[in-house]
């Protein structure tokens, strides 16, 4: 038995399992995949830094307190029992109890709780400040594997080479190093330019003189912005054949939002459908409905509605009721996209199974859908794609 399976579930804090209907305690006893997450927390932050963790907003703001969203009331319902206090504490008494507590025992308790079996931990974005895979997994007693960014491979490697040929040379065999042990890829494309790009795989003389831009206009630490060279690191993603991650839809104001549609990348998709390499539409709100599409036109696409469901906080039903409209079952996973605070790989867990259990519980209730049929869907979409795509 995984230890999941044996570990206290985040609603006994409160005395009951708080999902009720014909679904609780098969959703209740699931052990999640979450197929994009980042890790928790290394050290401790202040309140302020804490704040805008828990929004897409680069910074602090400055005129109001994030406890005052969705998130942050879903925080003070779900995750203050979880600490030890009672459910919609305020926000300044939460944060109060958290930092007597330490991040330590705040990831604990939280990641613990969250009945997350395997967390998919793509280790690209401010890696330092966050847990490793490893670290991750033996802190929330569970298992880890890891997904490699495209970008973060080709920036460490325009820092080494000392031609734009050398590069294109050298990228697939560094990629390769640095995949190696690794169950897919990531690339950042949305916020780096957007999904609008010519679809076609560019030629080498192509992506030479793309490099040769990059490595000609910026000083330090490369940031690739160039969208013939993402397209070029796309494509070898494609090559390694390891399921490729997309960020899709909200985001931080890095990305301009109407730019990160998915439907954007059906010329690419298509190009890409003979290979049979994964795409896996990451996140989507406000474009689930869209990826949900795009999910049942093409063999290889999978999607989630992982961050919205956080962001969304009450209304996580709606967004799980409207991403089960049109794709396939077996092509929607679970994701928390979690990263920071040990706070959003709980909610992401809770939610999604609070959202599923009274969206599909009620079609059970009423006729729609069979006892059965329900529940081998929701373990498909908790941990059985993950586990098939994956390779797990």
């Amino acid at each position: 038995m995984h230890p999941a399976a044996e570990r206290r579930y985040p609603w006994d804090h409160a005395g009951a399992r708080a999902f009720g209907g014909p679904l609780a305690d098969t959703v209740a006893d699931l052990a999640l995949v979450d197929h994009h997450v980042h890790g928790a927390l290394r050290t401790g932050v202040d309140r302020p830094s804490f704040e805008s963790m828990i929004t897409e907003a680069p910074r602090p703001s400055t005129v109001a307190t994030q406890f005052d969203s969705q998130i942050g009331f879903a925080i003070r319902r779900w995750c203050a029992p979880v600490l030890g206090l009672q459910p919609h504490a305020s926000a300044d008494d939460y944060w109060h109890h958290r930092s007597e507590l330490g991040e330590e025992e705040v990831n604990r308790r939280l990641l613990r709780a969250s009945g997350t079996a395997t967390y998919l931990i793509e280790t690209g974005y401010l890696g330092d400040a966050v847990l490793s895979p490893e670290e991750h997994a033996d802190v929330a007693a569970a298992s880890a594997r890891e997904v490699v960014r495209l970008e973060t491979v080709a920036e460490s490697l325009l820092d080494e080479v000392d031609s734009a040929r050398a590069f294109v040379a050298q990228y697939p065999s560094r990629l390769a190093e640095a995949t190696s042990s690794a169950v897919g890829t990531k690339s950042i494309l949305a916020y780096r330019f957007g999904f609008d790009v010519d679809a076609a795989r560019p030629g080498d003389d192509e992506v030479v003189r793309a490099v040769e831009r990059v490595l000609g206009t910026t000083t330090g630490r490369q940031r690739i912005e160039d969208p013939v060279l993402l397209r070029h690191l796309l494509w070898c993603g494609v090559d390694r054949g390891l399921p490729i991650q997309l960020h899709s839809g909200y985001g931080d104001p890095d990305l301009d939002l109407h730019r990160a549609n998915p439907l954007l990348l059906a010329p690419w998709l298509r190009e890409v459908e003979g290979s049979g390499v994964p795409v896996m539409l990451l996140h989507n709100y406000p474009y689930h409905r869209e990826a949900g599409y795009l999910a049942q036109v093409f063999d290889n696409v999978y999607f989630d509605v992982g961050l919205g469901l956080n962001y969304v906080g009450s209304q996580s039903p709606q967004l799980i009721a409207e991403s089960l409209e049109l794709a396939p079952f077996h092509k929607q996973l679970y994701s928390s996209d979690a990263w920071g605070p040990s706070e959003l790989h709980f909610l992401g867990s809770l939610l999604w199974r609070r959202g599923i259990s009274r969206v599909v519980g009620q079609w059970v209730q009423d006729g729609d859908w069979s006892q059965g049929d329900a529940e081998r869907v929701l373990r498909l979409i908790a941990h059985e794609n993950a586990e098939r795509v994956y390779r797990l």
